[in-house]
């Protein structure tokens, strides 16, 4: 009996050890076997007949002369020299609104009425004082003959002199404001005297906001509208930092918007802003060479840059695969063996693609036709 129980032990201590050594050695293979998969994944060997069926050619990297065509966007946004605040010169109630927010005007056209007791004052002041001052004139005119015979005082025609140009100083005030508020003084008699005064634009363009509405009674702090003038559009650009040293001030673009790829507009390049954003991105600012309608305020728009003539390092377009929204190409290592690099790209043509920080590919031979086929051998091997 004791026999048995000793043997029992015994063959379990054996089963445990024999578990764990077992266990040990299967860890260890598949280490190995990482090791072994990660240190070939990005290299290919082919046949002699798998280099022939592919017809592998190899070229390297070369300075190229491009076109590049740099892709930007960003939003329409107004000049503020060209968005304005309109207020009355003088205080009233409102009588009526002649337009809507988006409504838009001519240069001069009535926006809005505003009546006040006040501007009949004013215009009253100025027929009065206009009277006055012919009646200076007359009384001036008179003194200066009695002076000259002695009739009248040095100091009477001294009185006779201030007084008249003081009413004339007097005239010409109330003659400048009602020319603000739009009334015309040299037509203006006790028979055409009005309570009402026009607010007209002073520019044509289109209503942003408005603030008032009918009857309410207003100051001449208070805004009425904003109005915005479309000769001041500007485009706010987003260029991303690969892109920044090709964009110059002076540069003609393409603009259009996404409701009207087809359809673009001139526009060019007025300044430049020399920061880079934490996005990685700086502000390019365009004004378009005609005014549209089409584009407004707060809108998402597009351009096209084109650069002319540009000499930098590229390689044929077939050298260049893609994978995974990732750029690669592959170097011919030698004895049929062929290494995939991962690789930045620029502008391209249809011919040539440019290849950003390439100095370390210098005098590398690099795989031009076959490219693709050694990717998909490659990715068939790892999977």
């Amino acid at each position: 009996m004791y026999f048995k129980k000793t043997s029992t032990y015994i063959l379990a201590t054996a089963i445990i050890v024999s578990s764990c050594s077992g266990k040990k050695e299967a860890e260890t293979t598949v280490y190995e076997n990482k090791k072994l998969v990660g240190k070939d994944q990005n290299t290919v060997q082919l046949t002699s007949q798998q280099i022939k069926t592919a017809g592998i050619s190899t070229a390297i990297i070369q300075n190229k002369n491009m076109d590049k065509l740099v892709r930007l966007n960003g939003k329409v946004e107004i000049s503020p020299s060209h968005i304005s605040s309109l207020s009355s010169i003088m205080g009233g109630h409102i009588k009526s609104i002649n337009v809507i927010n988006g409504s838009h005007f001519r240069k001069g056209q009535i926006l809005a009425v505003v009546e006040d007791p006040q501007f009949i004052q004013l215009q009253q002041d100025y027929l009065v004082t206009k009277a006055q001052l012919e009646s200076a004139r007359l009384n001036l005119n008179r003194q200066k003959d009695l002076n000259t015979s002695k009739a009248s005082s040095d100091k009477t025609l001294q009185t006779a002199q201030a007084d008249y140009s003081t009413l004339h100083a007097t005239l010409k005030g109330l003659e400048e404001k009602l020319r603000i508020i739009g009334v015309s003084a040299q037509g203006l008699n006790s028979g055409n005297i009005r309570s009402r005064i026009s607010i007209h634009a002073p520019f044509s363009g289109f209503v942003s906001k408005i603030f008032v509405n009918n009857g309410q009674y207003i100051n001449p702090s208070d805004t009425l509208f904003e109005l915005i003038n479309p000769s001041g559009l500007l485009l706010e650009l987003k260029v991303f930092e690969n892109d920044v040293n090709d964009i110059k001030t002076g540069q003609q673009i393409e603009v259009y918007n996404n409701q009207n790829p087809d359809r673009k507009y001139m526009a060019k390049i007025i300044s430049t802003v020399p920061n880079i954003e934490n996005g990685g991105s700086s502000i390019a600012v365009a004004q378009l060479s005609s005014s549209n309608s089409e584009l407004i305020r707060g809108m998402y728009i597009n351009a096209e840059v084109k650069i002319r003539g540009r000499t930098t390092p590229s390689l044929p377009n077939e050298s260049v695969v893609s994978f995974e929204n990732k750029n690669y190409i592959f170097e011919d290592m030698g004895n049929r063996q062929y290494k995939m690099i991962p690789v930045i790209t620029g502008i391209s043509d249809d011919q040539f693609t440019e290849i950003l920080k390439s100095d370390f590919l210098n005098d590398k031979r690099i795989v031009q036709k076959g490219a693709y086929d050694l990717l998909m051998m490659l990715k068939n091997k790892t999977e």
